[in-house]
């Protein structure tokens, strides 16, 4: 005999399939629904405020120009195209407020060599550094020095240990890592058709940022795509990114001879893992990362490896780091933590992409790769 089942009761079973099967979004409806939207959080927990919420009126600017700042740039890592563009956005916005840059240091990722920077540049008694620490624990004496001797500190992405913002800095700007992390799993999931095996690149390091990435990338795929398995993982140091990322690359790809992805943690790793494709003949690995630098964009523009990438906007950013240190001159109250959205990047965006993360036409070297 059948059963018989009431309306009620039907009703209630069609409610709980139509849940289970929870309809998921498909990666490109996953990547739209990131736009202008903001994931991660601070570095202490801290709610993102949005930069286009920072400002300065022309009195503010005023004010400052009269005060004859001076500003020294204190980078972690200088070979890559964010921390140029970066840097290149401090000094526009330095310059529009009458800031001197007296000096910009490459510490080569060395927190011994960044604390040496940060002694030296305090001798020049600046009113201003922003910075971003390459160890927060190694570098903390060394900023908290600085902070105790009236200077101004603003960070990109990563703050010391033990600091708090309106404490010992202004605050802190940052790029949505952890949604950037979304974005380069929702483009791998797209390039592989939603299966396949893949490997991981990531920073073995305590840099919050690039944690950030490879949580979210991570969660995404196992959130997200049953069918795409994770079969290797291996971090990386430096400071030689692009060959230990080559070396991590090959031995995924030896190990693993159906291996159908990889995704490197940032874009210059990106490049070892496109060398030791090449170098294994496997022309259809399939990667994708985080960061929009030159390299990456002529191997995407050509159909390459490079099948998508999360972008920061480095330009904007040095410039919102910028305007916060003005806050932090004339004793402007300001938020603890200030993000920029993610910015999904595949081959039909790239040249918009380009120009909307470093406020210029892509080089002739990409543009001439997209033919």
């Amino acid at each position: 005999m059948g059963r018989i089942f009431s309306k009620a009761l039907l009703a209630a079973l069609f409610s709980a399939a139509i849940a289970g099967a929870s309809f998921a979004q498909s990666p490109e409806e996953a990547l739209a629904a990131l736009a202008g939207k903001t994931l991660s959080t601070g570095p202490n927990g801290e709610k993102p405020v949005s930069a286009s919420e920072i400002s300065l009126t022309d009195d503010e600017i005023t004010k400052i120009r009269q005060m004859n700042a001076k500003a020294a740039i204190v980078m972690h890592y200088g070979g890559d195209d964010w921390s140029q563009a970066q840097i290149a956005g401090l000094k526009a916005q330095f310059e529009k407020m009458g800031v001197e840059v007296i000096a910009t240091t490459d510490a080569g990722f060395n927190s011994a060599k960044q604390v040496s920077d940060i002694e030296t540049i305090m001798a020049q008694k600046p009113n201003i550094i922003v910075s971003i620490p390459t160890d927060p624990t190694a570098t903390a004496n060394a900023y908290r020095q600085a902070a105790e001797a009236g200077t101004t500190l603003v960070f990109m992405d990563n703050v010391p240990k033990g600091f708090t913002a309106g404490n010992e800095y202004v605050s802190v700007v940052s790029a949505d890592n952890y949604g950037n992390g979304v974005a380069s799993a929702h483009l791998m999931a797209k390039a592989l058709n939603g299966e396949g095996q893949i490997g991981l690149v990531f920073h073995a390091a305590d840099f919050f940022v690039t944690r950030q990435r490879y949580e979210a990338f991570k969660a995404t795929i196992a959130e997200n795509y049953p069918k795409i398995e994770i079969v290797a993982e291996q971090g990386i140091g430096g400071p030689d990114f692009a060959g230990d990322a080559d070396r991590a690359a090959s031995a995924m790809m030896v190990a693993n001879p159906t291996l159908d992805g990889i995704w490197a943690v940032w874009d210059v790793p990106a490049e070892g893992v496109i060398s030791a494709a090449r170098a294994n003949s496997r022309d259809n690995l399939v990667i994708t990362t985080i960061d929009l630098g030159e390299n990456a964009a002529i191997d995407m523009a050509r159909g390459g490896f490079v099948k998508g990438l999360g972008a920061q906007r480095p330009y904007d950013q040095g410039v919102t780091e910028a305007i916060l240190a003005g806050y932090g001159l004339i004793d402007k109250e300001a938020p603890a933590y200030v993000a920029l959205p993610a910015l999904p990047v595949e081959k039909a965006n790239l040249l918009d992409a380009w120009k909307e993360v470093y406020s210029t036409e892509a080089p002739a070297s990409i543009r001439d790769s997209m033919n």
